[in-house]
């Protein structure tokens, strides 16, 4: 617990600095493996510029497109901008679900799970009840919500029992939600009537998020930014939010002081639960407006990612979740304009986790921490040297 501490409370400057590392080193990979870099290679002593300048053209090409992909492109404009927002609201709901469990010393992988159980219970009230508008959204956003804290809540409560270990629970809950919603999309109650496949009836009209611009996204981003608000009062400026933060700096000082470690636990991963949730609101109401087994992609996953590297505060979660945004945004645009396989865009998310795991590795490379360690050196010598004249003055 003290080694995901030391990764959560980090300076946010080594977040920064990991992406860079794995930026450049996914640079690297790229301009190792492009075609025309390996022709040059042939005759590099004979003319290096040629390697340079292949070498160079490939990274930074291949960046270019994604950023093309991702925020802005000459033809579109800014479009791209507002799928990479498309993209990026369920891994900031989710990924603030996982980063409130952190502060709480949580580890909370069931995300997954809880977005599944969302997404099932709000794609449910959206296609099987036909309500006014307004009060039809309002309802598969707190069923999704709910069943997303329900789903998180066991967990706590299971935990503050029985004392079991939420990792092995979130990630048996993540394979139990998997495999309900594979029965529930085969029964007559959730498939779309003639077809075979796992696919539910499209969501009503009144029951999903508006579109915003006349692209892709929804109102569910707006959705996501108030959540991120919630999430920063409810840490920074609430009682339940100091208690969270106590319980997980030292549970056992916080149950000495009075705190109700159980009763935390609890309420914590029901509300992760429940940001998760509207992850998976966000998905069947906003994005996809059906449920398949692939509500969730990946999402539940990439959310641990985010919250790592957003430091687990929910402004730092906001910024992550946007950049992962912009890398699934963008890799589609990079491979068909490169040639760069999308695969990429997931090794440098996963060079990102490693060298968030590793902060010394991070500090080592980029040269930082060395006049601190110089200085602790030097202090340690001149604590050591009065006791050696000490010990010499008792000897004469």
């Amino acid at each position: 617990m003290s080694v995901l501490r030391e990764i959560v409370m980090g300076s946010g400057l080594v977040s920064v600095l990991a992406v860079v590392a794995a930026l450049v080193l996914g640079g690297l990979l790229i301009a190792s493996t492009d075609e025309r870099v390996g022709r040059t290679v042939g005759y590099l002593f004979a003319r290096p510029t040629d390697f340079l300048s292949a070498f160079w053209k490939a990274a930074t090409g291949s960046y270019a497109a994604l950023f093309q992909g991702a925020v802005f492109n000459p033809r579109e404009g800014f479009a791209p901008l507002l799928e990479t927002l498309t993209v990026s609201t369920p891994l900031i709901c989710a990924g603030l679900g996982v980063a409130l469990a952190f502060r709480a010393g949580l580890f909370n992988i069931g995300a997954q799970g809880q977005i599944i159980i969302g997404g099932t219970l709000a794609a449910y009230a959206g296609f099987a009840w036909h309500l006014p508008a307004g009060l039809h959204l309002l309802l598969v956003i707190v069923l999704g919500v709910a069943g997303g804290a329900v789903w998180g809540g066991l967990v706590g409560y299971l935990k503050a029992r029985t004392g079991a270990h939420e990792v092995i629970l979130t990630i048996m809950f993540n394979y139990v939600a998997l495999y309900l919603l594979d029965f529930l999309l085969n029964t007559s109650a959730f498939q779309r009537p003639g077809e075979t496949n796992p696919i539910s009836p499209r969501l009503d009209e009144t029951a999903v998020y508006p579109a915003l611009s006349g692209s892709r996204l929804h109102l569910g981003f707006l959705a996501a930014i108030l959540l991120t608000v919630a999430v920063w009062w409810i840490l920074n400026r609430s009682t339940v939010g100091f208690e969270f933060r106590a319980v997980g700096a030292n549970p056992d000082a916080a149950r000495t002081a009075g705190v109700d470690v159980g009763r935390a636990t609890v309420l914590v991963m029901a509300l992760a639960g429940a940001l998760a949730g509207a992850a998976g609101v966000a998905q069947v109401a906003g994005t996809e407006k059906v449920l398949t087994t692939g509500v969730a992609a990946s999402y539940g996953f990439d959310a641990i990612t985010v919250a790592l590297l957003g430091r687990s505060t929910p402004w730092g979660t906001f910024a992550a979740g946007l950049l992962f945004g912009a890398f699934r945004a963008g890799a589609v645009q990079m491979q068909i304009q490169t040639g760069t396989p999308i695969d990429i865009v997931l090794v440098v998310q996963s060079l990102i986790v490693l060298f968030i795991a590793a902060p010394p590795l991070v500090r080592s490379l980029f040269g930082l921490g060395r006049g601190a360690r110089k200085r602790a050196a030097q202090a340690r010598e001149g604590a050591d040297q009065p006791a050696t004249a000490t010990t010499t003055g008792g000897n004469a």
